[in-house]
């Protein structure tokens, strides 16, 4: 237990515990540079974007913008959203290329439906799993993120690195419609703990590298535009998305998805 209290998500709220001190650590300490430099680069190989086309992604819990860094260095787009006002500071004073957003993920991701290629997120998610006040709920919180990161996305697909709450992570994303499973890059890491999401049609197993937990956004877009809209099918396949992400749905019958006759 003694090691646990020693994570930072354990510590407080995140826009607390990254101060001006800590975001002064993510700007000058190579070593961590390095490090999330490397875990970027891993997350994108992950992310199996198109090659030689720039790809628009989200960078959740972007700090001071190391990650945003490399993802302008290998010329893709990006925006940034992170609840700490101080590692915001440290990224624009850096003069990131990417744009920054303050904002609380666990208040869902504000952005219209398919704005993004893909998302990824360097050790931020599991402070999700904490309830830092009385209103938090952990498992409300995760919903509310996961759900808006779907509608967020577009086709591609989506990596999230973290630590901890594999289960309670993974239960929420499945609600949201995600789907998939654990990918170890490092068996012998305890700490480790990575999440990775791609579109159904394409999901493959990575190379195993830090722990990774694997989820498929489902169903893909393109599937979709092949169905007539207003059809049965069309209405089937929406009620069955609305159904894995929780929300309530009348049952299907013999009248679902039948056109009504006009009425004088």
């Amino acid at each position: 237990m003694a090691s646990r209290s020693r994570r930072p998500e354990h510590s407080g709220p995140p826009e607390l515990f990254y101060d001006q001190n800590e975001a002064r650590k993510y700007v000058r300490n190579s070593r961590m540079i390095d490090i999330q430099t490397k875990m970027t680069e891993r997350a994108l190989e992950l992310l199996c974007l198109p090659e030689g086309q720039p790809s628009y992604l989200l960078d959740i819990g972007c700090g001071s913008g190391l990650s945003g860094d490399y993802i302008s260095e290998e010329g893709h787009y990006w925006v940034g959203i992170d609840i700490s006002p101080a590692m915001l500071d440290a990224a624009l004073d850096r003069d990131t290329e990417g744009d920054l957003l303050l904002g609380d993920m666990g208040q869902g991701v504000p952005f219209r439906p398919g704005s993004f290629d893909g998302c990824i997120s360097i050790s931020a998610v599991q402070w999700l799993c904490n309830a830092n006040k009385k209103s938090d709920i952990p498992a409300r919180r995760l919903y509310c993120f996961f759900s808006s990161l779907y509608s967020a996305l577009v086709s591609i697909s989506s990596f999230l690195c973290m630590h901890a709450c594999l289960s309670l992570i993974t239960t929420q994303a499945t609600r949201a419609g995600f789907t998939g499973g654990v990918v170890v890059d490092f068996p012998n890491s305890a700490k480790a703990k990575n999440l990775w999401a791609a579109p159904e049609h394409s999901l493959a197993i990575p190379t195993p590298q830090p722990t990774s937990l694997s989820l498929a956004r489902a169903p893909h877009k393109k599937a979709r535009r092949d169905l007539v809209k207003k059809s049965r099918e069309w209405v089937l396949e929406k009620k069955e998305r609305r159904r894995r992400q929780g929300k309530e749905v009348r049952p299907d019958t013999q009248y679902t998805g039948r056109k009504r006759k006009p009425r004088f």
